[in-house]
């Protein structure tokens, strides 16, 4: 269906509702604490997903009732069924568990939000290119998954940045590009055209079709979030990025449609696979659906609190929505609606899996990226 989902920016644009718009023209003095508030938002709702990521719902319920601890949680887990299970190289599940979390722990979902700020910050020129995004995943991933794995697997075998996506890849429209877009959305605030065109050129190198759409909407939601303040107006302007009648679209529209009618994350589990039977549990189009879901739930209260808790009890990619979801509520609503218990773990310190950049500060990230806000606003 290549007119109704493309694959090349121009012609996604002029398959996209006419109407975007840029929201501000120039970068707020306090940005950096509203990407801070954002990245807390992310990094808190990843974690809380990390050690019962690929879990049915029913078996999360089973083992909140054993270990007796209130459902969905109100804090991070406090015990993992496998503590020394690995994750990422160099993380195990105790590490992501209340009392055992010293710093924020390694995952795929924080690693590539690190990763979209390196690419920026050593590209020799903005916006940057497919080329610059394989030159850094060649020289900072020492593993990857799914469609990413296909990718890098490619690119280290002479395939181009342009074709890498195109060879041996049966994932291309997985969950996995959508949750690289969050960093993207951080450099372009108020200006989603140009925080989805970012995202695309992330997206292009392991994804195609609606694998490309969930990267773009979801870096334009958040771009758009910063200065809506809205979660659901910031989801209806990230559909002005994407084609009009792809399926991710007819998606999003379907999801908003029910936006805080959704009685709690059951309901939200049941109709999600109800609409897409037999759908991967990591796929865009689903888990873009639970994400709007959650911000429903949260959005009367304005808390993330319970954004990412409902979030992660939906199940399905729950590390990964949890995160985009706690990502658009922080940037919408602020710090003040995260309780300090998801943060103060973190102790600022992100650890990544990267080549030769382990750990970060996640304050100091928070102002990297408002300083690349403010270098491409300069740049446009």
């Amino acid at each position: 269906m290549p007119d109704r989902e493309p694959n090349a920016y121009e012609e996604i644009i002029s398959a996209a509702p006419k109407g975007s718009r840029k929201y501000w023209t120039e970068i707020p003095g306090n940005y950096q604490s509203m990407v801070l508030s954002s990245l807390r938002a992310r990094i808190a709702g990843c974690n809380l997903g990390a050690i019962v990521e690929g879990w049915s719902l029913e078996k999360m319920e089973n083992y909140a009732k054993e270990i007796g601890v209130p459902y969905p949680m109100t804090d991070y887990w406090p015990s993992s069924p496998d503590p020394e299970e690995p994750r990422y190289i160099h993380g195990r599940n105790r590490q992501y568990t209340k009392g055992e979390m010293r710093y924020s722990p390694v995952d795929d979902d924080t690693t590539y939000t690190i990763l979209g700020l390196l690419i920026a910050e050593e590209a020799k020129n903005f916006p940057f290119t497919f080329g610059d995004v394989a030159e850094a995943w060649v020289k900072y991933l020492p593993m990857a998954c799914t469609a990413e794995k296909v990718t890098l697997d490619n690119l280290k075998s002479g395939v181009s940045p342009e074709k890498a996506a195109e060879i041996n890849n049966p994932y291309d429209e997985w969950i996995g590009a959508d949750i690289r877009c969050d960093g993207f959305a951080y450099m372009a605030p108020g200006n989603p055209r140009l925080a989805a065109k970012l995202a695309y050129t992330d997206a292009y190198i392991s994804h195609r079709k609606n694998g490309i759409y969930g990267e773009m909407y979801f870096a334009a939601v958040i771009s758009s979030a910063f200065a809506l303040k809205d979660p659901k107006a910031a989801l209806e302007a990230g559909l002005l990025e994407i084609p009009e009648n792809c399926d991710l679209a007819e998606a999003v529209k379907w999801a908003l449609s029910l936006y805080g009618k959704v009685k709690d994350y059951r309901e939200a589990a049941k109709l999600v696979d109800e609409r897409f039977p037999n759908m991967s549990p990591v796929h865009t189009i689903n888990n873009a659906c639970l994400t709007i879901f959650a911000l429903g739930l949260g959005h009367e209260t304005k808390s993330i609190d319970t954004v990412i808790s409902q979030c992660v009890a939906m199940a399905h990619d729950c590390d990964c929505t949890a995160a985009t979801a706690g990502s658009i509520a922080g940037a919408a609503w602020g710090n003040a609606t995260l309780s300090p218990h998801w943060y103060e773990p973190f102790h600022d310190i992100q650890e990544s899996y990267l080549i030769g950049r382990r750990v970060f500060g996640i304050e100091d990230l928070s102002f990297r990226f408002a300083l690349q806000a403010r270098r491409h606003l300069a740049l446009q």
